[in-house]
Parts: C-alpha cells; structure tokens; sequence
C-alpha cells in the first residue's frame, strides 16, 4: 500500500498537541496538513541547500559521483518516507525528521565535528546533531518570536529569531538523541547528545510529556533510514571509486582488521558473529565478485544498493508488526524492532567503508589539513569578532550576553559553512590556501 493509501484509510492519529508550534501560526492555505508545511520548510530551507557542499564519506569537491551530505538527506528521506508510511506514520513528517537529521552537520564531515568541539569546549563542545536542533529552532531565520508575544515559553527571547517553527512531532521525531551532553540513558560516556544547555527551553516543549531519553517511534524509523541509507550507499560509492576490491571481503587478514572497525557499531558483537553477518551477505546472488565500472557493472551495482535496501527495511518491518500488530504506530505507542542478524548486517558494512575509503592514507592526511583549518578559523574569528562574521552572526555576538554565549556564536558562523566556503574563508583570513 502506498502514503496514499495509507492517508485515505484513516484520520491521521496526531493530536493537537504533536501538531503545535513554538510560536503559533495561522495556516496560509487550507487543506495543507501541518506536516506538509514542516517537510516544505526544511525543502526549502538554505541549511538543507548548504549540505550539497558538504562531505558525506568523501570530500565533495574532489569527484561527481560520491554522495554530500544533501544526497544522503534526500536518499534517507526516500527510506524513511516508504519505511514509516508502511508502519502507519505521518509519511511527511518522517521525511522531514530525514531531511533534517544532519542539518547541523558542519564543513569536512565528522572530522569538522571533531574540530570545532575542540574549538568549542569554553561553551559547551559541538555536536552536529545538538547544532540541527539549534539550526531548526533558532539559526535558520523563517519565524521571530513577538516582543509581546504572551507565552511565558517564550519569555527568553522576545524577538529572536525561533527558527523554522517546526510542530513539536516533527522536532522530536528529528531529535536522534533527546538527551543533553553526557546525560545518555545507557552510557553517560557517549559522546552523542541532541541539545545544548541554551537551547534547553525549546527541548524542554518539545519533549513536553514524553518519556525522558526515550526516542519517539518517528525519531526511530528516521534513524535506521540513515543507518540503511549510508551502510548501503558508502559501499556502493566505494566500489564506483575502485577504493574497494570485493575480492577483499574473503581474504581472512582484511576480514580481521574489517571486524575490528565494526565492533565500534556492534559493541556486544563476537567475531564469530560478525563473520557470519558478511557472509550472509556475500553468499546473496545479487552480491558483486568483481566491479569493472561498465555498464553491466554499474548496474548490479545500483541492484546490490536496491536488494540492501529492501532487505533491511522488510526486516525491520516485519519484526515490528511481529510484535506490535497491524494498526498505526505513532508517537511513542511503539519502538522500531530490526532483528540482530540485520543490525549485525549494517554494521559490517558500515565497517567496510570506513576500512576501505576513511582509513585510506590520502584521505588520513587530508583529515588532519581540515582539522587546522577549522581550528585556525575559530582562533582568528574569536579574535576579531563581531569583525569577519556574517552580519546574522555579528548581530548575535553583539547581543551575547556572556563570553560563552559570545564564543557559541562564532561556533555558529563556522558550523553553517560548506567544505568550499570554509576553505576560501580560511584562505582570507588566514593566508594559508590549499588545495
């Protein structure tokens, strides 16, 4: 059945509360549901468009064909959209929660986050998935609060900027994880969070009634739409480069260190397991035993790439209707279910390419060149701030209220730059261009 279907089958089961604003807003046109008008918001927004500057695996500058981090959103939104309409969600506003999860994501990928948390740590760190929660509620200027406005939630920031204004469904269904920093249910040492202490206020609505650390069954299908969308579409994008040889995966030393790097995503994972896991997986018929870049090629590949896909996201659905039936699963009346063996599946091959396109010595050096970058800027915009940022940026460093408010701003500035413009700003400032 398609989000179609699904629509005409039955009222949509949110409530009024899941479908508030931060700030009110009349509809413009009728007949719009509200989370049309939150997946049109992000679509639109230039914080998405940003991402097309943005290294997902590999540098996006440096060939056409590998996914930045705006293909990657679009390609989680397509799993997502499907995956949620299946189970009964709102399809729209799970693409929105796709479309939004790396939202905050800053220039050079993860190395950029690992970067400007270090930049950051007199106000707090960096975390790209804490910045798409400050970047959906505060930076991405489409709604202002009234100075009169008579909400006391708003009382902070009468006429400042509240972001997009998203409903609270679709915020909290963007929010992979509704904790502050070291507060994880599970791990206090996990180095994920989804919100930074000032921007607690608006955290502390959207999460209004839900139970504390626990993900909404949206925030849930969103993200293993990103686990499916970058496990399958980093291999394939490895192969189209030739970073990977097939052959590789049934040699037993590169299959040792292979499992090495996937124990980071299946810590309670043996070997044994995560062996069985590839082998699962090359024993299918739609696996490639060689890539040669020719059309024939290229499309098994793009099957290999369809055949994961569609296996991780029926499994997944299966095992939730297993458990919890055929009606609609919304809101926190459910939890995704994806059984062990698939999870154990997506973990080997997210393993495959970090081994072999992220740990490759070119791609090593070209890590730590972006890591200066990214900390020579923060030194010399802290330094001369308001001076070189971006007039939306200078005006809130004017107004911050503290050094630490004043220091977050300038994070701010360096968070919303592509890999390009980071560079070039890089250049300017500092002198020190490099290709």
């Amino acid at each position: 059945m398609d989000d179609t279907a699904y629509r005409l089958a039955a009222p949509i089961p949110y409530d009024h509360a899941a479908e508030a604003r931060w700030v009110p807003e009349p509809d413009k046109r009728p007949g719009r549901t509200a989370f049309q008008r939150d997946r049109a918001r992000v679509l639109h927004s230039a914080a998405l468009r940003r991402l097309a500057g943005t290294t997902q695996v590999v540098a996006p500058m440096r060939s056409d064909f590998p996914r930045t981090r705006l293909t990657h959103s679009l390609e989680c939104a397509q799993v997502g959209r499907e995956l949620g309409a299946a189970l009964g969600c709102d399809p729209d506003l799970v693409e929105t929660a796709c479309l939004a999860h790396d939202i905050g994501h800053p220039p050079f990928g993860h190395t950029g986050e690992e970067a400007l948390d270090q930049a950051a740590e007199a106000c707090g760190g960096f975390e790209g998935n804490a910045q798409s929660l400050r970047i959906l509620t505060r930076l991405e200027p489409k709604r202002f609060a009234l100075q009169d406005e008579p909400s006391t939630r708003l009382a902070p920031w009468p006429g400042r900027s509240v972001g997009l204004n998203l409903t609270r469904a679709a915020l909290d269904a963007a929010t992979k994880y509704p904790w502050t920093k070291g507060a994880h249910p599970a791990d206090p040492q996990s180095p994920k969070y989804g919100v930074y202490a000032d921007d607690l206020p608006v955290f502390r609505w959207l999460r209004a009634g839900s139970p504390a650390g626990r993900k909404c069954f949206e925030a849930t299908v969103m993200d293993w739409s990103d686990d499916v969308a970058y496990s399958t579409h980093d291999v394939e994008d490895g192969l189209q480069a030739g970073h990977l040889d097939p052959a590789a995966l049934r040699a037993p030393s590169e299959r040792a260190e292979l499992f090495k790097v996937a124990e980071r995503y299946a810590r309670d994972a043996e070997p044994e397991e995560l062996a069985a896991a590839l082998d699962r997986l090359l024993a299918q018929e739609w696996w490639p035993r060689s890539y040669d870049g020719t059309a024939r090629a290229r499309a098994g590949l793009k099957d290999l790439t369809s055949q994961l896909i569609g296996r991780f996201c029926l499994a997944a659905e299966q095992a939730t209707r297993a458990r919890y039936g055929p009606g609609r699963l919304t809101r926190y009346a459910a939890e995704l279910v994806v059984p062990r063996e698939v999870r154990l599946e997506c973990a080997v091959l997210k393993a495959v390419a970090v081994r072999f396109v992220m740990q490759r010595d070119e791609q090593a050096q070209l890590r730590a060149r972006q890591r200066i970058v990214i900390a020579e800027l923060a030194q010399v915009l802290t330094r001369n701030a308001p001076d070189g940022l971006d007039p939306v940026f200078a005006d809130m460093y004017r107004e911050a209220e503290d050094d630490r408010a004043a220091l977050r701003t300038v994070i701010d500035q360096i968070a919303t730059l592509t890999d390009a413009s980071a560079l070039a700003l890089h250049a300017k400032l500092v002198g020190a261009a490099w290709a």
